[in-house]
């Protein structure tokens, strides 16, 4: 009995696996280009790193609000496919359209409007090492430059999720590479001046970027087009970008709820970084070299948590509920299990990763414990995050907009916020009270698990009503 127990695990395991592990290769060549940024701009000084730093957080924001904006078309985009209905896809294709050039005029509108305001809430802290007027400027040289990816960026996500919602993944990862190879060569020769480049710096790095996400963007759609007898929806998909409204309402009411979560849970870890560096100005560079690195290795349990939701979902949509409890659960840890393995590459990494960094001790020594505090968090965070998508993949988007951005603002906001301004602890056991608090997230994930209120068959139709779509593409 324990040897089937065990096949069927190692089945349920191999099957989240092959769809976690191109996911987790596209995800790593995107964070790559983030950390190849921050490590060349690391070389030119503190106040260079710290203004890029800066930039890097608001402008994750905006990226997270693209993927949100296509997650609700996205869905009916997978279920039009699976009912080889190629118009349902091209409308799907044309609503991803609408929704990321509505997110692109926003970011643009907001950064251009707010700059100084946004960068200013990182630069309350005091430093003798760190020229706050100077951080924001070379801040503000960045976004002002990236602004022009935002809309190369954004599309180029609308032809990978649609080509990936078609069954094909390989491209998007080799247009992603192309991407990075860019990028890197580029800032090489823009950053500092190689081969009669001119030496730009932080604009350099800007410029870099930028262009990586137009050749990014050329290849998905060149590729796409010219193989537009395998990829139909693409036959025509421009020769209108109408929408009924009967199309476009479901998909908005999809994306709302998910795309406020992703808004709200970023802004609000923004906002728990910038009351830290009230703890001093160095933290908002050590927090920089941190996240560069410990973004390359949390692909993992990022591409786990949206395998273990697609395969929950299929589930739930095949009405193959029997032991769904266990097999979530069983995912969950499995999850956490690999996650160990990062927690051990980032507490080797921890002495040496921030001395590639152009800063001061300081800063290299405070990112050197913020990894480590990060490292030991690592196994709960992959075990939230599948459990954060086995709750949505029965299209309980409220409960997880509640228990993800929710207990974000109310619960780690506040603590970080009282911590900070009525305690004296220093800033490493502040930052360890702001990760302890998952704890609290995961046992109430657990609870809404176990009472498997997320059992919901969406796609089932019932009489008088369409079929919704299922959430676990």
């Amino acid at each position: 009995m324990k040897a089937i127990i065990s096949a069927d695990r190692k089945a349920l395991y191999n099957r989240a696996l092959l769809l976690a592990v191109p996911m987790m290769i596209q995800n790593g060549i995107t964070n790559a280009v983030g950390l190849v940024d921050s490590l060349m701009v690391g070389s030119l000084g503190t106040e260079s790193m710290t203004g890029v730093s800066i930039a890097g957080q608001l402008i994750f924001v905006f990226n997270l609000a693209i993927f949100g904006a296509l997650s609700g078309p996205g869905i009916f985009s997978a279920q039009y496919f699976g009912n080889k209905d190629i118009e349902g896809v091209r409308k799907s294709f044309r609503m991803k359209i609408w929704m990321v050039v509505f997110c692109v005029i926003a970011g643009i509108a907001v950064f251009l409007l707010l700059d100084d305001t946004l960068i200013g809430l990182y630069l309350k802290g005091q430093s003798q090492d760190i020229n706050p007027v100077l951080t924001l400027a070379k801040s503000k040289e960045y976004i002002h430059i990236m602004l022009i990816g935002f809309f190369p960026f954004a599309m180029s996500q609308v032809y990978s999720s649609t080509l990936r919602e078609n069954n094909e993944s390989t491209m998007p990862m080799v247009a992603g590479l192309c991407g990075v190879a860019t990028d890197v060569l580029l800032n090489y020769l823009l950053i500092f001046g190689k081969f009669g480049f001119p030496a730009l710096g932080v604009q350099g790095a800007a410029i870099a970027t930028v262009l990586s996400r137009f050749v990014e963007l050329g290849v998905v759609v060149i590729w796409g087009h010219l193989k537009r007898e395998r990829f139909e929806f693409l036959k025509g998909v421009y020769h209108t970008l109408l929408v009924e409204f009967s199309v476009m309402l479901p998909m908005i009411k999809k994306s709302i709820p998910i795309t406020v979560n992703e808004f709200l849970w970023a802004a609000g870890i923004i906002r728990v970084n910038q009351l830290l560096s009230a703890r001093g100005l160095a933290v908002v560079p050590s927090l920089g070299i941190c996240t560069a690195l410990t973004n390359l290795l949390n692909v993992v349990f990022v591409a786990m948590g949206s395998a273990v939701g697609i395969v929950i979902g299929q589930m739930l949509g095949a009405g193959d509920t029997k032991d769904i409890k266990k097999k979530a659960f069983s995912l969950m840890l499995f999850t956490a299990f690999l996650s160990i393995g990062l927690s051990a590459i980032l507490l080797l990494l921890s002495p040496f990763f921030p001395k590639s960094y152009n800063t001061t001790d300081e800063v290299r020594n405070m990112a050197t414990t913020f990894i480590i505090l990060t490292a030991l968090f690592f196994p709960l965070q992959g075990f939230l995050n599948a459990q954060y998508f086995t709750i949505r993949a029965g299209g309980k988007t409220f409960i997880t907009f509640l228990a993800d951005s929710g207990f974000t603002w109310v619960v780690v906001v506040l603590t970080v916020y009282l911590v900070t301004y009525y305690t004296n602890l220093n800033v490493f056991v502040v930052y360890t009270i702001s990760l302890s608090m998952d704890i609290l997230k995961v046992a109430f994930g657990a609870f809404l698990i176990q009472k498997g209120i997320w059992i919901t068959n969406l796609v089932k139709k019932d009489s008088g009503n369409e079929t919704e779509a299922s959430p676990h593409d």
